[in-house]
């Protein structure tokens, strides 16, 4: 069976499969831990080129500080969440609904609905900029949270539809037709049967929605102008002066923005690996 498990190697090719996944991490965290040591650091301490040795500042907090308190990124964490948390609420939703419609109810254009479904997300983002942009204008939800939300709802449907459908084909059809036979209909059979069984993808798609709308900069600066709604990635820019950049602030407010994709992550990382193993086995 390929590949061959780790312990049936010689001794030679397990030293050198280790030496070349320390390596790679070492070199994968790197700059990671540039940023880290940065937003601990002053300017002046930046500006004499100490790069990576250890701040020699005395209140190396003092970034974090003045990031939290003297400028508007909590305002931005609030703007993001109020985008990110609707927009993964109604895409689940969504996707859940056409999933099961795709699996378990065959009609006539079924398959062409997937694949648009599929085709949609294949799409560049880029090519979309203007249309995407008349049309929020047209229904005057420009520069507002709406225009975000219904944009990530519409964008990541079409992934998650697919993610959901793998899913539930694997739910036996006997379930369900014993609930059909018992007299419940379809929203019943959804709400008391199929959404129960889809925690696990539920709690994976999620996690994905979740990280990629957090982590939207593009839409943001296309969509929003007013700073008393941008989400944080195009907030971190407030961090940056008139005539330089302060990379001390701007590597901390990064770190800081980072932390609620990483705890979702590390809150539902055994229902997100379920999920997708789940779904790739249903795939098949």
């Amino acid at each position: 069976m390929f590949p061959f498990p780790l312990e049936r190697r010689p001794p030679s090719a397990r030293a050198a499969y280790r030496l070349t996944v320390g390596a790679t991490l070492v070199v994968w965290l790197l700059p990671l831990a540039a940023i880290v040591l940065t937003s601990f650091r002053s300017q002046d301490d930046l500006n004499r080129g100490n790069y990576w040795g250890w701040p020699s500042a005395a209140g190396i907090l003092d970034n974090y500080a003045t990031v939290l308190l003297d400028s508007r990124l909590p305002q931005f964490v609030l703007n993001s969440f109020l985008v990110t948390i609707p927009a993964v609420i109604g895409t689940i939703v969504f996707a859940s609904m056409a999933g099961f419609a795709l699996a378990k109810h065959e009609f006539r254009g079924s398959r062409v609905l997937l694949m648009t479904f599929i085709g949609g997300n294949l799409v560049p983002f880029q090519a979309l900029m203007i249309p995407v942009r008349d049309l929020v204008i047209a229904l005057g939800l420009y520069d507002s949270r709406w225009s975000l939300i219904l944009f990530h709802i519409a964008f990541q449907t079409g992934f998650c539809t697919l993610f959901m459908r793998n899913f539930i084909r694997d739910i036996p059809d006997d379930a369900l037709d014993a609930a059909r036979v018992e007299g419940a209909g379809e929203l019943t059979i959804f709400w008391r049967i199929v959404l129960p069984l889809l925690r696990p993808a539920i709690a994976g798609a999620s996690v994905l929605v979740f990280t990629f709308v957090w982590n939207d900069y593009f839409w943001t600066l296309v969509l929003v102008q007013s700073d008393d709604i941008r989400p944080l990635t195009a907030g971190l820019q407030s961090l940056r002066g008139m005539w330089q950049t302060s990379w001390p602030l701007v590597a901390a407010g990064s770190l800081l923005a980072a932390i609620p994709p990483v705890a979702v992550f590390f809150v539902l990382q055994r229902q997100l690996i379920a999920g997708l193993t789940f779904g790739a086995r249903a795939a098949r």
